[in-house]
């Protein structure tokens, strides 16, 4: 046996035991390793099981109706993510319908609708099913994300001690490698990021919409304990290993009364919104923060920062780094600008159906805690 074969078969095995997962719907599934091989002697019938046998597919991760031809299963996909299903010149479509010997009905391109799935055996259409989920969730976790999920830090009084912070660090620090006026946030734009989602039609933005207010009523009310929430920055971070070569510098925040009711508050949140299937899982723990200078500013004023694993594209690359060490310095401990009290039981829902894509929700200006889903400025 040589040593290729047996560091191949090594590397299978481990596949086996510890296979790529993939979160879907709030579901995790298995990638499980496919190995071409051609069978002379396999039969058409050994591909599907028998109408009651779902073999490894999750019989019930949704609804399939059975009719009198045979099998369905209706699913809801953005018409944004048609193209994939279908593939070039359709190949993708024929070859789903091919191996898993069902029909698959989409609607027109730009026309948002049900997609279809048909076939004789109940597993042939689970089958297909469950590969058109990995599909599109594989594309989604491509597209760049459309709302955020955030907590408003925009008052009146805090744009103003933001711009006096913003003063101060242009007078002390200007003369640091990078550092320019065109880093900072707009004051109108501070906010405390929970997590980033991929909406990509009026469906999945009202499916954000009702979850924002369920988890209200189900958990952030009680939290809460109907009383504000009193918040302090303790002083000022960075997003990576060398302070000198600095991209992303956010500002600390905690609870003035000592408590971790806000963590609790955003890990619950995203939790919900990660099991509804509207957001990736990025991390254990919602890193409260809030972004107060940014390199991706200098290009566009409006940019955010972004998890790049979710564009597959590294935005780093283009970027121009500043020197942050005397800024540390200057602010690394202790609170240096603001007190923010959140209201908790207020939400902005309603207006975020009413809002403009490219001018967003940045203009509310108040004393309340806001959470929703907000859009870039792109």
């Amino acid at each position: 046996m040589s040593l290729r074969a047996s560091s191949t078969r090594r590397r299978s095995r481990m596949d086996i035991l510890r296979p790529t997962l993939i979160r879907i719907g709030g579901r995790v599934y298995r990638k499980n390793v496919i190995q071409e091989q051609a069978y002379q002697h396999e039969e058409e019938d050994d591909f599907c099981a028998g109408p009651g046998d779902c073999a490894d597919e999750p019989c019930d991760a949704f609804v399939v109706e059975e009719t009198e031809k045979g099998f369905q299963c209706r699913m809801e996909v953005p018409s944004l993510l048609y193209k994939y299903i279908i593939g070039k010149k359709g190949e993708t479509k024929k070859k789903l319908e091919t191996e898993t010997r069902t029909s698959i009905s989409i609607p027109k391109l730009g026309v948002e609708g049900e997609i279809v799935i048909t076939g004789q055996h109940r597993s042939g259409v689970i089958s297909a099913r469950t590969r058109i989920d990995v599909l599109l969730d594989s594309f989604r976790k491509k597209q760049p994300f459309t709302h955020f999920l955030s907590l408003a830090l925009n008052q009146p009084t805090i744009q103003e001690k933001f711009l006096q912070f913003k003063e101060e660090v242009l007078e002390k620090c200007s003369k640091d490698h990078g550092v320019s006026s065109s880093l900072f946030q707009n004051p109108a734009k501070l906010h405390l990021t929970l997590g980033t989602l991929v909406l990509l039609n009026e469906q999945e933005i009202q499916k954000a919409c009702d979850l924002l207010q369920q988890c209200k009523e189900d958990f952030v009310d009680q939290i809460a304990g109907g009383k504000p929430l009193t918040v302090e920055v303790v002083g000022v971070e960075y997003m990576n290993d060398d302070p000198a070569m600095t991209d992303i510098l956010y500002a600390k925040v905690r609870m003035k009364d000592g408590s971790d009711r806000l963590q609790v508050i955003a890990d619950q949140l995203v939790e919900r919104f990660v099991a509804s299937g509207l957001m990736l899982k990025e991390w254990d723990r919602v890193k409260l923060h809030a972004t107060v200078m940014n390199t991706l500013f200098r290009k566009d004023p409006s940019a955010e920062e972004r998890n790049n694993t979710m564009t597959g594209k590294s935005s780093f690359k283009e970027r121009e780094s500043f020197n942050g060490r005397n800024i540390l310095k200057g602010f690394l401990e202790g609170i240096f600008w603001w007190i923010n009290t959140f209201n908790p039981g207020e939400t902005e829902e309603k207006q975020l159906l009413a809002s403009h894509p490219q001018r967003g929700l940045y203009g509310r200006n108040d004393s309340e805690l806001v959470l929703s889903h907000r859009y870039l400025e792109l």
